[in-house]
C-alpha cells in the first residue's frame, strides 16, 4: 500500500551546515518532494530576493540575540517568514531547532498555519538557548500546533516549560534513528578488544570520562585498544590525557569520518563508549543517533544514563549503562565485554533485534508523516 502524499511542507532550517547534518538530510530525503527548505544562510540565492533577504533577517536577528533582544529577533524574522510563507502556499510549516522556531513563530497568527518544531537537544537544555529563551519558549508554546523531541526526559522538559498549553500541544517522541542498511553486520565475538568511541570532543560527550574509564580497564589487559572518531575544542586535551594515562600507544584519534567509514569500524569492534553527561552550560544529548547506529550494527554499547540513552540501550540486556561521571563503573563494564565475547555479542544481537523495530530513520519518518498529515488536517477543520 503506498503512502498518503504529505500536505506541502515549508521547512526552516537554521544553515545549510545544519541541513547537511546526518539527521536533518534524512528527514530532508524522507520528506519527498512536497518540501519546500528554507535555509537561514540563504545568502547564495542570488536570483531569489525573498531567500536573499530571509538570510539577511537571520543574520540581524542573530546578532539581537547574542545581545539579548529575543523580541527583535523575532520582529525582524517573522515578516519575510510569512511572506514566503504566502509565496509558497504551504498547509503546515516545520521548523529545525527551537531557537530557530522562536524567529518565525508569529508567522502563525499572521498567516494561519500550523507550525511545528522539532526540538533536538541544545535546544531544550543549554542555558544559551533553553533558559535564555524560556520566556519566548512559552510564546512559542501558544503558538505551535505540535512539537517533535527526541526523548521523554525532553518531553517532561518542554511540557513543564509551558504550563497550561501542554494538554493541548501535539506531541511526537521520536529518537531520529539510523539506517540499518548502512549499520548492519558487526561481530563483537569476533573482533578484537577495539572500543570505538564517536562524536565531537565536546562536554556533552564526555571524551575525557571515555578515556579515562578505558585507561582503568586497559591497565591489566594489554590486548585493549580505543579509537575516538571526531574533532572539537577538547580533542588537545585528550591527546595531553592519553598520553600522561600511559595509554597513547593504545588509543587512535581518527578524527572527522563519514558515516560509511564509522560503520566499517563498527562491524570490527567489540563494543561502542559513549559517556553523554550534562555540559557546564546545561546541554544534554537528544538521544544520540551514534548509539542507534551502534546498536543496529549489532554492537553492544557501554553508555550513560543520560537523557534519552536509556530509551535506546536496555541495561544488562544490550549493553551497560552507568551513572554520568563513574568512570570506575564504566571501566568495570569496558573490563567486561573485553573479558567476555560470548556476552558482547549476546547484548549486539538484543540490541539489533530492538532497533530495528523502533530505531530506523524509516520508522522516525513514519511517525513524523503522519504528525504532519495530522496536523494538517487538524487545521483544515
Amino acid at each position: 500500500m503506498s503512502e498518503s502524499p504529505l500536505p506541502r511542507l515549508l521547512l526552516f532550517v537554521p544553515t545549510r551546515r545544519r541541513a547537511s547534518e546526518t539527521f536533518i538530510r534524512a528527514n530532508l530525503r524522507g520528506l519527498g518532494e512536497q518540501a519546500v527548505v528554507v535555509c537561514g544562510d540563504e545568502r547564495p540565492w542570488r536570483g531569489d530576493r525573498l531567500r536573499l533577504l530571509y538570510g539577511l533577517a537571520v543574520l540581524v536577528s542573530k546578532a539581537c540575540s547574542r545581545l539579548g533582544l529575543h523580541r527583535l529577533a523575532t520582529a525582524v524574522v517573522s515578516p519575510v517568514a510569512v511572506r514566503l510563507c504566502r509565496r509558497e502556499r504551504p498547509e503546515v510549516v516545520l521548523a529545525e531547532f527551537g531557537f530557530h522556531a522562536v524567529r518565525l513563530m508569529e508567522l502563525v497568527p499572521r498567516t494561519g498555519l500550523p507550525l511545528i518544531v522539532h526540538f533536538r537537544g541544545s535546544d531544550a537544555s543549554s542555558r544559551r538557548h533553553f533558559q535564555a529563551l524560556a520566556g519566548r519558549y512559552r510564546r512559542l508554546f501558544q503558538l505551535a500546533a505540535a512539537i517533535v523531541v527526541k526523548s521523554e526526559p525532553m518531553r517532561e522538559r518542554l511540557l513543564a516549560l509551558a504550563g497550561p498549553e501542554a494538554g493541548r500541544l501535539r506531541v511526537l517522541v521520536s529518537p531520529s534513528g539510523a539506517d540499518p542498511e548502512l549499520f548492519h553486520g558487526g561481530s563483537p565475538a569476533a573482533a578484537p578488544p577495539t572500543f570505538l568511541a564517536v562524536g565531537r570532543f565536546v562536554a556533552k560527550k564526555g571524551p575525557l570520562q571515555t578515556l579515562e574509564a578505558f585507561a582503568q580497564a586497559a591497565a591489566s589487559r594489554p590486548a585493549l585498544r580505543l579509537v575516538m572518531v571526531g574533532d572539537g575544542p577538547l580533542l588537545p586535551r585528550c591527546r595531553e590525557r592519553a598520553e600522561a594515562l600511559g595509554v597513547a600507544g593504545r588509543v587512535s584519534f581518527a578524527g572527522v569520518e563519514p558515516p560509511g567509514r564509522i560503520a566499517e569500524r563498527m562491524r570490527r569492534s567489540r563494543a561502542l563508549l559513549q559517556h553523554s553527561l550534562t555540559a557546564p552550560d546545561g546541554d544534554q544529548e537528544g538521544s544520540p543517533v551514534v548509539v542507534m547506529e551502534a546498536q543496529l550494527s549489532g554492537l553492544p554499547v557501554v553508555a550513560t544514563r543520560h537523557a534519552g540513552i536509556p530509551e535506546v540501550v536496555l541495561d544488562g540486556r544490550s549493553g551497560h549503562l552507568v551513572a554520568e561521571g563513574d568512570v570506575a563503573a564504566m571501566a568495570m563494564a569496558i573490563a567486561q565485554l573485553a573479558d567476555d565475547p560470548a556476552a558482547a555479542a549476546a547484548m549486539g544481537a538484543c540490541g539489533r533485534e530492538r532497533a530495528l523495530a523502533h530505531f530506523t530513520v524509516a520508522h522516525h519518518l513514519a511517525a513524523l508523516r503522519q504528525l504532519i498529515q495530522d496536523t494538517a488536517r487538524a487545521a483544515r477543520g
